[in-house]
């Protein structure tokens, strides 16, 4: 069963580098497994070597979205979340 994603189709600001982030829906959504099973993935790669520099939560509440055309994963904690 998926998860919904309060985010989906909105844009967002990154908070590290104030880009705006198109979400698309929870990763695992997207993908249809987690980011820690996604191997190949270049955006699952770089989200995980990210999240180990700056430890981040190893969990998967990660976002699949889009800054500028590329695809790319952050974690909730890493954006500004619109109230």
């Amino acid at each position: 069963m998926q998860r919904e994603c309060k985010y989906a189709g909105k844009i967002v600001k990154i908070k590290a580098t104030g880009e705006d982030y198109r979400v698309e829906d929870w990763c695992e959504n997207v993908l249809g497994r987690s980011w820690m099973a996604a191997d190949g993935n270049p955006a699952a790669m770089q989200y995980a070597i990210r999240a180990g520099v700056n430890n981040l939560p190893i969990d998967n509440d990660v976002l699949y979205g889009k800054v500028g055309g590329m695809g790319a994963l952050y974690h909730i904690s890493e954006i500004e979340v619109p109230e």
